[in-house]
């Protein structure tokens, strides 16, 4: 009796042990797994205007015939945010309304103005359909070689006096966030907060 109360306890040590062992090789899988993941944001390409320097200035008309300045000081001390869209990107009808959001509630102020090319009459019925006309809707190839779009949706940050103040590829609310954080924060991207800060994810 007293062998058998021993073998039972020894292999309930064993077991124990060994479901430590698992437990901690799933913390530290899920560990891994949360650094492949963070940080969470907007994708920085490579060349384009830089970050911290004066943003590319151009002077368009929307698609209402209104004038809009892109770059330079703002005389109303407001920042833009650049939104680079397509009548054909699933991802950039997803934000629109997001970005819209955002931008009401942004301080200090920020105007949004969106930017395209191609078909002018497709520009216009998308703007009709997604209820765009409140903001300035520009459909310019120039801006976009400016700012060397290469993927949408993009947005770029500029601030009321010109400066770029963030940019990069979004495709969830998440990464537009990232780019005001940033520019709170005062660098050019928030995997680069991140590495100077050494900051890793846990849970």
């Amino acid at each position: 009796m007293t062998e058998a109360l021993l073998v039972s306890n020894v292999l309930l040590w064993i077991a124990l042990v060994a479901l430590a062992t698992v437990v901690a090789a799933l913390v530290r899988q899920i560990g891994v797994l949360h650094e492949r993941v963070f940080p969470v944001g907007a994708l920085v390409m490579p060349g384009g205007p830089k970050v911290g320097e004066a943003a590319p200035a151009r002077a368009v008309t929307d698609l209402a015939g209104r004038a809009v300045a892109i770059g330079g000081a703002d005389p109303a001390g407001r920042r833009t945010l650049l939104f680079f869209v397509s009548p054909t990107c699933p991802v950039c009808k997803t934000l629109l309304p997001i970005v819209r959001s955002l931008v009401a509630s942004a301080a200090p102020p920020t105007r949004l103005v969106l930017a395209s090319d191609g078909d002018l009459e497709a520009q216009r019925a998308f703007v009709a359909r997604a209820g765009l006309g409140d903001h300035p809707y520009v459909v310019s190839a120039d801006l976009g070689l400016a700012y060397q779009v290469g993927k949408l949706p993009y947005a770029v940050l500029i601030a009321a006096d010109g400066v770029l103040l963030a940019k990069g590829l979004v495709n969830t609310r998440e990464h537009v966030e990232s780019l005001f954080e940033a520019a709170r924060l005062g660098v050019a991207s928030m995997q680069e907060w991140l590495q100077e800060h050494d900051v890793r994810r846990t849970g």
